[in-house]
């Protein structure tokens, strides 16, 4: 990717926007983290919203009592099962509900059942929190859960965030590099399994695309209005890849028990990191920041060679 010069060390933590790591170990430090997160933006007046997994909505729904009304609480394993879908759908929703106030979300989109297929996207998610609310006025805390997680994922919290807490203290990380991150999870995608049907398309080719899409959807017994939200955002892709990727591109399709993916192939390169990560303005198409909002999950390679992008409906 053709990166921005990433932030230096003195302006980590500069200007309103505030991105933290709580790492916490076991529910007493989970709780204690968070209660004196959501305590604080009572005290400021400040909005806040929780999305986190079930089990730790349902403990803080309990900690809080009465005072639960008074937070907006996602199940994020649902809004933001594609990890794509949380800066648009679910961070920047609620900054815009609450424009022209500081706002506070506790996110938590890196939980231990997150597969390998799922986290480069979740790092690549954190990584871009910082490049897309850089300037807003809104701290966004997101929990670790040391005891269950892979070492390596914890360490990577560590290069995503530019300050890092946990019972000890707050501290700035000297290990903060969002676009270094971003970039080493760039990596190839594995091949699609044998039997992964092939075709070659260009601008005259759309509808024959569609169909594909289709077919693999009813090959798959996906409901119709899944099959209908998959044709839609491999349209996106396909249309994207005919104006800016050379005017062509190849789709492969497959699926197996758990999934439906459809893969689209282009020889171009996305250089813009925010690229379908962001929600457009009112009245303005919303291209591929739908693709994420209709999948499941959504990974991504792309070079200098050419942009795959792999697109997942759960069956």
């Amino acid at each position: 990717m053709n990166l921005a010069a990433a932030p230096t060390p003195s302006d980590r933590v500069a200007g309103p926007f505030v991105h933290e790591a709580l790492l916490y170990d076991g529910a007493s430090s989970f709780l204690a983290g968070t209660m004196k997160f959501i305590y604080e933006g009572f005290s400021c007046d400040e909005p806040t919203a929780v999305a986190v997994p079930p089990a730790n909505v349902a403990m803080l729904r309990e900690r809080l009592g009465a005072f639960a009304d008074s937070v907006c609480f996602i199940d994020l394993t649902e809004a933001g099962r594609n990890p794509g879908r949380i800066i648009p759908w679910v961070l920047s929703k609620f900054m815009d509900e609450h424009a022209g106030r500081r706002v506070r979300i506790i996110g938590e989109p890196i939980w231990p059942a997150r597969t390998p297929a799922e986290y480069p996207a979740c790092v690549q998610h954190e990584a871009m929190v910082n490049v897309a609310f850089a300037g807003r006025e809104a701290t966004i805390l997101c929990p670790y859960d040391v005891s269950r997680l892979e070492p390596g994922r914890v360490r990577d919290a560590f290069a995503t965030h530019p300050i890092v807490a946990n019972e000890t203290g707050r501290f700035p990380s000297d290990a903060y590099d969002p676009y270094g991150i971003a970039e080493a999870y760039n990596t190839p995608l594995p091949e699609p399994p044998a039997g992964a049907t092939t075709m070659r398309f260009e601008l005259a080719g759309l509808v024959d695309v569609r169909r594909r899409v289709a077919e693999v959807g009813l090959d798959a017994d996906l409901p119709p209005d899944r099959i209908v939200d998959l044709q839609s955002a491999v349209n996106e892709l396909a249309t994207n890849s005919i104006q800016h990727g050379g005017g062509s591109g190849t789709l492969r399709t497959w699926f197996d028990d758990d999934r439906v993916v459809c893969e689209v192939r282009d020889f171009g390169h996305i250089t813009d990191v925010m690229i379908g990560r962001l929600r457009p303005p009112a009245g303005r198409g919303r291209g591929l920041v739908m693709v994420h909002f209709l999948a499941d999950l959504v990974q991504r390679h792309t070079d200098a060679t050419g942009t795959t992008t792999r697109i997942h409906v759960l069956r």
